[in-house]
């Protein structure tokens, strides 16, 4: 015996002999949505996927359709500020690089540029700065092998929040130890992932062989090649492995709180560490 015509329930001037499987409310073929059986409206639909459990990564972040969309983001963030360098010439680096430095002028006045003419912006955006095509080929290719599968194990938020602090970490040390020095490049946050990238690999117990040998030919590299800011490096790869900690070791019932507890600690480490830097230097 088939249903009565009545109206659709979303729209009342339409009628339908139709009924959704789950609550035999009357839907309109605008409303139907097919399901293993019969048709469904789109509340129940709704209902069932916010009731359905979202797949997560190890680390408790959110599947992605494209997880290594963050890592393309990056490395198309960094080639366009390296193609502005190319086109706009130093200005660009001298005006985003990372240093701070103080001295007095012909008046006896002290002067201060840099960050510590409070540009504190230069410890973030130094990060994406490249002149030479060898150093942005270097850095975005490490990022790609190293950042891509590590987003994909992390997902998006925590992977940005993990790249971001260890470039933050990485000029802390540079200000600290080396704050005249122009220094720019994304190495820091690179190290950092390295650092994350043997952390999770002890965690999942993983060999650990492979990474490990080829972060002490980086680390080797950095101490041994001219031109090479190894305070940037260990700077980035400490905040970075710090960080990593807290999101392998997380406790399930907490995990999120110590999540974003420990990337936050770390982040305030490593304004309060450029605090102290600049503080040395205009004192």
């Amino acid at each position: 015996m088939e249903d009565q015509a009545v109206s659709c329930y979303r729209h009342p001037d339409r009628e339908t002999g139709i009924r959704c499987t789950r609550c035999e409310r009357p839907i309109c073929p605008e409303c139907m949505v097919s399901a293993s059986v019969g048709f469904q409206c789109p509340e129940c639909v709704g209902q069932a996927h916010r009731m359905t459990p979202q797949p997560r990564t190890v680390a408790g972040g959110r599947v992605s359709h494209d997880p290594f969309l963050i890592t393309k983001l990056l490395i198309g963030i960094n080639l366009a500020v390296f193609l502005w360098v190319q086109a706009a010439g130093d200005k660009v680096v001298t005006d985003l690089g990372l240093y701070a430095q103080c001295g007095t002028d012909f008046t006896g006045h002290q002067v201060c540029i840099g960050v510590a003419n409070g540009e504190w912006y230069r410890v973030l955006t130094s990060a994406f700065l490249h002149q030479q095509l060898y150093h942005i080929g270097f850095n975005m290719l490490s990022l790609w092998w190293i950042g891509a599968p590590l987003e994909r194990l992390l997902g998006r938020t925590r992977y940005l929040a993990l790249y971001l602090v260890s470039a933050l970490g990485g000029s802390a040390l540079v200000l600290l130890v080396a704050p005249n020095t122009l220094t720019l490049g994304a190495s820091g946050a690179i190290f950092g992932l390295f650092g994350a990238t043997a952390v999770f690999m002890r965690r999942m117990r993983y060999d650990m062989r492979p990474i490990l040998v080829l972060l002490a030919l980086n680390i080797v590299f950095s101490f041994t090649w001219a031109n090479v800011s190894w305070q940037g490096h260990m700077g980035g790869l400490a905040a970075g492995t710090l960080t990593a900690v807290g999101l392998a070791y997380a406790p399930a019932h907490r995990r999120a709180l110590v999540q974003w507890g420990t990337c936050a600690a770390v982040l305030v480490l490593s304004l309060v560490l450029t605090g102290v830097a600049v503080a040395q230097v205009t004192s």
